[in-house]
């Protein structure tokens, strides 16, 4: 009976404060489905937003189904210039005030061999759409002057600017620095802003280009670790990094190396470990 309560008092204190409703872009996979999860099973009704439509129609229907909160499919392509507005079409009400910006897209490769294909999506998805979803969202937020709360999914990748990953570095440590800024300007309204600064993650796309994985898995977290330990930070710290493993790594590249010799570790690093594709 008392964890009962506890459990009610952590689903009622996240409703009271951030809204019946959550909108994730990038909900169908990977972290996207752990977020999907964890907030549908603390009973928040969602709006599920993602170009895999099977996945996103399969997983909205199962949410539904198992935790009895209502559950918005909106199939999308994120590269649109107009994505953002499709989204906002359904942020009407009050209580829609949760963000999570999940949405990323990455491919490991020379930076020359990217196609005009890639290097659109890494601005569509990366930083167009999310700097217009997360200034309407914050607009919206404002005019109901209830409040609310806004993730922006980064990742430790964005600390250096790196060879192979260079194009998807540079638009994490825009999320980084977009929700570390504005988490000030945002702070009178009652308005959170975090960016979860992720480490190495078992997610699908994680798993498909490291085949070593299972030399590094101690390394690596699962998403729904990642997520449960943003979700208690939000409101708490405007950046944050999940996993010990991951904070010692930030400490290291950014406190107790000079910049030149970090830069000189991570990018050898990740020569290493991306070398079946670096050709």
């Amino acid at each position: 009976m008392i964890f009962l309560n506890i459990v009610l008092n952590i689903v009622m204190a996240l409703k009271d404060k951030y809204g019946s409703w959550a909108v994730i872009a990038g909900s169908a996979e990977g972290l996207g489905e752990a977020w999907s999860r964890a907030l549908a099973q603390k009973g928040m009704n969602l709006i599920m937003v993602d170009h895999q439509e099977e996945k996103l129609l399969s997983l909205s229907e199962m949410l539904r189904q198992e935790y009895k909160v209502e559950a918005i499919a909106i199939h999308i392509d994120l590269r649109a210039q107009d994505a953002y507005k499709k989204i906002m079409e359904h942020c009407k009400g009050p209580e829609i005030r949760l963000l999570i910006y999940n949405a990323a897209f990455s491919r490991i490769k020379p930076f020359i061999a990217h196609t005009d294909e890639e290097l659109d999506s890494f601005i569509g998805i990366n930083t167009h759409t999310q700097l217009r979803l997360v200034h309407s969202f914050s607009k919206h937020l404002i005019h109901h002057n209830k409040g609310g709360g806004i993730i922006l999914m980064s990742s430790l990748a964005g600390l250096i600017g790196m060879q192979l990953v260079a194009p998807y570095a540079a638009t994490k440590s825009f999320a980084w620095n977009l929700a570390e800024g504005i988490s000030h300007e945002l702070k009178s309204h009652h308005i959170d802003v975090m960016a979860c600064i992720a480490g190495a993650t078992s997610t699908p796309a994680y798993l498909k280009t490291n085949p070593q994985y299972g030399n590094l898995k101690p390394l690596v977290m699962k998403p729904d670790d990642v997520v449960e330990a943003a979700l208690k930070k939000l409101g708490h710290k405007n950046l944050f990094i999940p996993g010990f493993s991951n904070r010692f790594n930030y400490w290291i590249l950014t406190r107790l190396l000079p910049r030149k010799m970090a830069s000189r570790l991570a990018n050898n690093t990740m020569k290493k470990m991306y070398a079946h594709l670096s050709d």
